[in-house]
């Protein structure tokens, strides 16, 4: 009986979802398994340890459960899947220039039993694709699918190196994309140079979101950079600010710089 939950990563591009999973079943971060879904069974990736279910989660479909660890087999037929990828993706790029679509493949995937492949695309704007369906139906003999992404889910499908030399965050850990402003990189005193903040997507780096809070709490009662203050030796301009240290660098009227520190 399935009294507990697990968080899966379906497939290579889904997100993690919880499943019920038998406390009997022994299973890792990291490792595949086979789940039951309302439209048959899918492969996914063991992202988080077991949790007690939930007492709405009791209520939810029976289908909705981890039924095995991924045997040799299932990841034999895993690996089959993934070595078509391409063949998807060539097949997939000839149709959309013969329908003359305004969109970009991204990557493609079968399902565990390839009854379904799905195929993830960006457009600037909506694209009518059912022509482009009915081929691709015809040639995979399997559902198709196709799903339209942003470009920062286009990034943490490809993946790739920031500018720290750290595999991107999207694609290491990421579950869901926070809100970025230009304010939290204000905030913490950055260079707002596009080139210098913004990640491979193009959008601002998820990571000025990490400190943001804690900047933020620093900064409390100081001065921003262009702040007309008054000091001690006398009335200036802040051209710079320290919020580690709290520290203010004031340039006066008679052009001195002066360090004013805040407690």
């Amino acid at each position: 009986m399935s009294n507990n939950r697990i968080g899966v990563k379906l497939r290579e591009a889904g997100k993690a979802e919880n499943f019920a999973v038998s406390a009997g079943l022994k299973l890792d971060i990291g490792d595949y398994v086979i789940v039951e879904q309302e439209r048959g069974c899918e492969y996914g990736i063991v992202a988080s340890e077991p949790q007690p279910l939930l007492e709405d989660e009791k209520q939810k479909p029976a289908f909705l459960r981890v039924v095995r660890k991924a045997t040799p087999g299932d990841l034999h037929q895993i690996e089959r899947n993934k070595k078509k990828v391409k063949e998807l993706i060539d097949t997939c790029d000839k149709k959309i220039e013969e329908h003359k679509l305004t969109m970009k493949l991204v990557d493609a995937e079968y399902s565990f039993d390839r009854s379904k492949v799905m195929f993830y695309f960006t457009a600037d704007s909506r694209v009518d694709f059912r022509n482009l369906v009915k081929d691709l139906a015809s040639i995979f003999k399997a559902r198709i699918e196709l799903k339209q992404i942003g470009v920062r889910d286009e990034a943490k499908l490809l993946g790739g190196f920031g500018p720290c030399g750290e595999t991107l965050c999207c694609a290491k850990f990421l579950k869901n994309f926070q809100p970025v402003t230009i304010k939290m990189a204000k905030e913490q005193n950055l260079s707002l140079n596009p080139a210098k903040i913004s990640g491979l997507c193009g959008r601002l780096m998820c990571c000025l979101s990490y400190e943001y809070d804690a900047y933020k709490g620093l900064m409390e009662g100081m001065p921003h950079q262009g702040d007309k203050i008054k000091t001690k030796d006398g009335a200036g301009t802040v051209i710079s600010v320290n919020a580690i240290k709290r520290l203010a660098v004031v340039q006066l009227e008679d052009g001195r710089q002066v360090e004013v520190t805040y407690k």
